[in-house]
């Protein structure tokens, strides 16, 4: 069984594309039809997963490792989910310690500087629709606002330290909608 966990995710680190939600319904198949769980408890997984630190693919996977085989099946699930990408990004510096200075290279790394830049902003445009800040307007809508705000003038102006910003935002959250 561990032999089986670990291959199931070395192979779904390294087919699956597009981040960790797009991997969800890959694992979801997978823990399913293998009878390692019923849907119910993937969602209550996912849920779980969602709300814990780190790369919620990896969450799943080490969930479902320590679901099925404790400690150990969750050593092996994080090991198999996260191999593919570390030799991945291992191949991908080797290569750009190699290149990096190449005409080329840095000419392609100048244009990926605005996509990230449009992708962070339609990313904070979802995080604001998906809020609600942008069609709807009430009390929540003025206080994701009001810490959005808080927090953009307190990294900006004053350089507080983003874990401080995290921290004391979470609290303000709290306290409102507690």
């Amino acid at each position: 069984m561990l032999a089986e966990l670990f291959v199931t995710f070395l192979l779904i680190g390294f087919v699956s594309v597009g981040g960790g939600y797009s991997m969800v319904s890959v694992i979801e198949h997978e823990a399913v039809t293998q009878g390692w769980m019923n849907a119910d408890t993937f969602s209550g997984i996912i849920a779980v997963a969602g709300a814990s630190p780190g790369p919620i693919a990896t969450n799943i996977a080490i969930m479902i490792g320590y679901y099925t085989q404790g400690w150990a099946g969750a050593a092996v699930s994080a090991i198999g989910m996260t191999l593919p990408s570390l030799l991945l990004v291992i191949a991908a510096g080797m290569l750009f310690a190699k290149f990096h200075r190449h005409g080329i290279v840095e000419s392609a790394f100048y244009g990926l500087r605005p996509i990230v830049a449009a992708l962070i902003f339609y990313a904070a445009y979802r995080l604001l629709l998906n809020g609600g800040a942008i069609f709807a307007f009430d009390w929540n809508t003025v206080w994701f606002l009001a810490i959005f705000a808080g927090a953009f003038i307190a990294l900006m102006r004053f350089r507080v330290h983003p874990l401080a910003v995290i921290a004391v935002s979470g609290l303000v959250g709290v306290a409102v909608y507690a």
